[in-house]
């Protein structure tokens, strides 16, 4: 059995994350013109890692996925969770987001806001967050692509 550890991403980490984020989005078939318009979104370097909370959940084996945080009040904004396709379905995310929510509740949050992607937003609905609305996110050929927007204040178990 694994046994996986979160921990504060340091900059040494910088390119797993990108690597993860990227195949975690590409996983969902989006076409390479969607992609490569996110690709800058979906870049870490030290200056990103050293701005944000970026924690990351890794076993002997390296990193399986992370998450960043935007602090706020009275909620913080999770910014990104990604999990390596390989590693989807196993209980990571479910960690990385209860991790979370717990250091938000420790930076004095009450919870997260989430802007999900759209084939993430079951994942965060079955773990306890709700849909407040939605908004715009136009790409390529989709100018009415539209998020799902959530609030989580607890995790279901």
């Amino acid at each position: 059995m694994t046994t996986w550890q979160i921990r504060r991403a340091t900059f040494a980490d910088a390119e797993i994350l990108s690597t993860i984020a990227q195949a975690a989005k590409r996983h969902w078939g989006y076409p390479e013109q969607w992609l490569q318009a996110w690709l800058p979104d979906l870049t870490f370097d030290a200056d990103r890692i050293a701005a944000l909370p970026v924690y990351v959940i890794e076993s002997v084996d390296g990193i399986a996925g992370f998450y960043a945080m935007l602090p706020g009040a009275p909620r913080w904004a999770l910014d990104h969770l990604w999990v390596r396709p390989d590693h989807m379905g196993h209980g990571l995310g479910r960690q990385l987001l209860a991790n979370a929510l717990a250091h938000a509740r420790a930076g004095g949050a009450v919870g997260l806001d989430i802007e999900a992607d759209p084939n993430a937003e079951p994942f965060y609905r079955r773990l306890g967050g709700h849909r407040v609305g939605d908004i715009a996110a136009p790409v390529p050929g989709a100018a009415e692509r539209r998020l799902p927007l959530l609030v989580l204040d607890e995790i279901i178990p």
